[in-house]
């Protein structure tokens, strides 16, 4: 077994090695803010998804943590997660008012969990989303690329305003990968954030592979922050690798950096997302900001 300081210089390399680094570096556990845990049948189909088409073909994305949800629960506890969202998205009209309702179930019978919520552009999106705060939601996914939509079509107009004023942080997925969408890219996200500016928004993978134009929201909009989901992960860089120019751009953003997994559908064990961010080297405060900080204070994390 290696040392709290051999773990620290490295990153941690195994799982069982992932709470030692938190220690080590003097926080209480992970913020991890892109964390899924839905509805069996539709998790299985996510799964199915992915072992049809992985990122270029079928096989080349396995899931790591293919388990039943109690098993699943345990390891991200053993991981040192102080929250757990269960991040669902709809890819039809009339899913997402059933989706909140099992993501309100979630929070009942998980102690630990982090009360998320999701919605759609249809007409009955203002009244769920309206009941997802007022049951205590602390965080909603969308997700434009499954769901394929703009994020300014004005039935959601009420839903932006009701978040905007609650404060409370939207992971969402806006950009080309793996795949493009036509709803995808950092365009229409702009749009968005110039007619509710004060939106809380969490851009899934940092916005990958449009990393720049996000980046670019992040600087101009106090609310808008990125999420290191599969970020400068060994499977990611073979495809999309992150600029070095854009690396060290990231140092210097640190407070809008949000730890993000994307457990449990991730082709790598989980302490693998550490030690990448790690290996970017921008040094340990930046690393307790990323990994604790700013992922405890959006999901108000006690």
């Amino acid at each position: 077994m290696r040392t709290e300081q051999a773990i620290l210089a490295t990153g941690p390399l195994t799982d069982e090695e992932v709470p030692a680094y938190a220690r080590a570096l003097g926080l209480p556990g992970l913020a991890d803010i892109h964390v899924h845990f839905l509805p069996d049948r539709v998790l299985h189909k996510v799964w199915g998804y992915f072992d049809r088409h992985g990122w270029k073909e079928a096989g080349d994305w396995p899931i790591h943590y293919r388990y039943d949800e109690p098993t699943r629960l345990r390891i991200v506890r053993a991981l040192g997660m102080r929250g757990v969202p269960s991040l669902t998205y709809p890819h039809k009209p009339g899913m997402a008012a059933w989706l909140n309702e099992w993501c309100a179930d979630f929070a009942r019978r998980v102690p630990d969990a982090v009360p998320s919520a999701t919605f759609y552009p249809e007409p009955e999106a203002e009244a769920y989303v309206r009941a997802a705060l007022d049951r205590g939601a602390r965080l909603f996914k969308v997700h434009l690329q499954v769901g394929d939509y703009d994020p300014n079509d004005p039935l959601l107009d009420p839903v932006w305003g009701m978040l905007q004023d609650a404060g409370v942080p939207v992971v969402i997925h806006a950009g080309s990968g793996p795949r493009h969408g036509q709803h995808t890219g950092p365009g229409l996200v702009a749009e968005l954030l110039r007619r509710f500016p004060r939106l809380v928004l969490v851009v899934a993978h940092l916005g990958m592979p449009e990393y720049e134009g996000f980046a670019d929201l992040a600087e101009r909009f106090e609310g808008v922050h990125l999420d290191t989901t599969m970020a400068a992960t060994d499977y990611v860089e073979r495809h999309l690798p992150l600029p070095a120019s854009y690396v060290a751009r990231l140092g210097d953003l640190g407070h809008k950096v949000v730890l993000g997994a994307d457990f449990p559908n991730i082709p790598y064990p989980y302490a693998h997302q550490i030690e990448a961010l790690v290996r970017l080297g921008h040094g340990a405060e930046w690393l307790r900001a990323v990994l604790w900080e700013n992922g405890a204070r959006l999901m108000r994390l006690g």
